[in-house]
């Protein structure tokens, strides 16, 4: 037997009845949901803060402000995204003659959705506002890290008027996962590392169930030598420490243009000797992060703060930033989710391209200069899904945009029009008026077909001679054809 049969039955049954529904009445419980998030702000920021020690008014500004955000916008947007889209008359072939096409958009049917615990409410409250708004059911398995945090957006979409058959909480253990990917479902979204998304999209590949994956990032920022020094340290300082550093688009990687690099240390050394030991949800981080730290300073690199020799408690570290670093060390190759970052310099911009194009992630990347042009120019040659010029992390979180990396980063969207879209499948449905159908008859039968198809194809694609010709091929053909078809 499939795992979760039973969970998997009742979201079907309950999603069949949900996708029928208009969009604007799937739309309503979403009004209730934005004024609970509100209502219930504080309970939202203790839970967040007793599973992953996270500061309610963190919480207030990372998670429940923008999640809220990506409920109005949905509200505003959803109908006409997902409205049928007709095909103009202009785009229909000669051939076609009397058809008319329109796409629709349906629901994929019962969505897995696999969360992550570092931004328990906006990463799975906007991946499962979307699923619910395109009209599928969802079973949904928290991280492990998020019990309280999970329960409570839980009882706030149940409160807000979504059946819980229609969004069904697995439990959140680590076997869920894996577990969910065997189901008899039909779209998963994962937001987690890299190597488990490899290992999830290798047998979700096996079964043809599509798949949306926000994966490890390894993110970059660009400062260029007419960039605000000031703003662009406070920038990459703030990239690094969001968090704690438990941020898939935290700033690890700080190419600086060697004419203004010491200027910019100069300018991030204050904030990086502020820097008071975090503790991280995860051992396991503070583990690989020193050792990352460790082997670049053994390679040559430095650290820009000199660390203290007390030795930290087993969870906790002090924010690092490792200065005159290199592309192929580890620590700029490989992800990490802790608050470390390396300096790198470079001469001019083809330089710093082939320095970030050794890196296989690609979920988002900052550029800091006073030329607009110049930098959308280094934004097209550039791999990640979210750019920002002249900020940092924080643009990601626009509800109208779309969320989602490439490469090692994953794939798929889960925010915006692209997000909501990407919940759903397009149908076309094609209508056909009149008894015009040149493609029925075998040529043998009416050998008037071949002569017709030729007009056609002269008429709309050839030069002006050949579709003068074309247009009395069609014209002496077309009567011809209808009386041997009748």
């Amino acid at each position: 037997m499939l795992p979760f049969t039973d969970d998997v039955q009742r979201c079907r049954a309950a999603q069949q009845a949900w996708a029928r529904q208009p969009v604007r009445e799937r739309l309503k419980p979403l009004r209730t949901l934005r004024r609970l998030l509100v209502s219930e702000a504080d309970r939202i920021g203790a839970a967040v803060q007793r599973d992953v020690q996270r500061r309610p008014d963190e919480v207030l500004a990372t998670d429940i402000l923008p999640t809220a955000d990506a409920c109005r916008f949905l509200q505003r947007r959803a109908v006409s995204i997902l409205r049928p889209r007709k095909i103009s008359l202009l785009d229909r072939p000669l051939w076609l003659l009397g058809e008319r096409s329109a796409v629709h958009r349906r629901p994929h049917g019962v969505v897995g959705i696999i969360g992550t615990w570092n931004y328990p409410i906006y990463l799975n409250g906007i991946q499962i506002v979307q699923a619910l708004s395109a009209g599928n059911g969802v079973l949904w398995k928290p991280s492990e890290l998020m019990p309280q945090s999970a329960r409570l957006l839980h009882e706030l979409f149940l409160t807000a008027g979504y059946s819980a058959e229609l969004l069904r909480m697995l439990a959140a253990t680590r076997e869920a996962g894996p577990q969910l990917a065997e189901a008899d479902i039909d779209h998963v979204v994962f937001t987690g590392s890299a190597a488990v998304g490899r290992k999830l999209a290798t047998r979700l590949g096996e079964r043809l169930i599509s798949s949306t994956l926000e994966l490890s990032g390894c993110d970059a920022l660009f400062v260029l030598a007419d960039a605000d020094l000031e703003l662009a340290a406070r920038a990459a300082w703030f990239g690094v420490t969001l968090n704690n550093g438990q941020t898939c688009l935290a700033v690890r990687r700080i190419f600086v243009q060697q004419a203004v690099y010491p200027e910019f240390v100069l300018a991030l050394e204050p904030l990086a000797k502020q820097a008071q030991p975090v503790t991280l949800v995860q051992d396991s981080q503070v583990h690989q992060a020193e050792q990352l730290v460790a082997e670049a300073v053994a390679e040559g690199a430095r650290l820009l703060v000199p660390r203290s020799t007390v030795r930290e408690p087993q969870s906790t570290m002090v924010p690092a930033i490792v200065a005159d670093a290199r592309p192929e060390m580890a620590l700029c190759r490989d992800a990490s989710f802790a608050p470390v970052t390396a300096l790198l310099k470079f001469t001019d911009l083809a330089e710093a391209l082939q320095m970030d194009s050794q890196c296989g992630y690609a979920l988002g990347a900052s550029i800091f200069t006073a030329n607009e042009r110049l930098a959308n120019q280094l934004a097209a040659r550039l791999g990640p899904g979210m750019i920002a010029i002249n900020d940092a992390l924080a643009p990601v979180a626009h509800p109208a945009t779309p969320f989602g990396g490439r490469g090692a980063s994953g794939w798929g969207s889960t925010q915006g029009v692209e997000g909501l879209l990407g919940m759903t499948v397009p149908q076309v449905v094609s209508l056909r008026s009149g008894r015009f159908r040149p493609h029925y008859d075998p040529l043998e039968q009416n050998p008037h077909v071949a002569a017709l198809t030729r007009g056609m194809l002269e008429m709309t694609h050839g030069t002006l001679r050949q579709r003068w010709t074309g247009l009395k091929r069609v014209l002496r053909q077309a009567p011809r054809f209808l009386r041997a078809g009748e």
